[in-house]
């Protein structure tokens, strides 16, 4: 009993710490920023293969890859950037701010 009134503690003071507001708002905002981007560019993509289909079916360069094939692995790789600037902005700001306040809240 003792140790969940502990928990308890720490937890109201881990949501009451204004620190603990700001993260939940930054990181709460920069993951919907990245999702609208990503999910901007997967359906950017689905009506141009809807609505483009001779655009994305011409040939770089006379051969047998067409000008979907790069669009498509930038697609891919947009993605893995999106994931790799939330990991580095949570590996610094985020865990940062999340170090600051279960120190606080000892």
């Amino acid at each position: 009993m003792k140790q969940a009134q502990h928990c308890q503690v720490t937890h109201d003071k881990i949501t009451a710490n204004p620190k603990f507001q700001e993260l939940v708002k930054k990181r709460t905002a920069f993951s919907w920023t990245l999702s609208v981007v990503m999910l901007a560019i997967y359906f950017g993509f689905i009506l141009l293969i809807a609505y483009g289909k001779s655009f994305l079916g011409q040939s770089l360069s006379g051969g047998v890859t067409t000008v979907g094939f790069p669009i498509g692995v930038g697609v891919i790789l947009s993605a893995i950037a999106l994931t790799g600037i939330y990991v580095r902005r949570a590996n610094t700001e985020f865990d940062e701010l999340n170090r600051q306040i279960l120190e606080e809240a000892r």
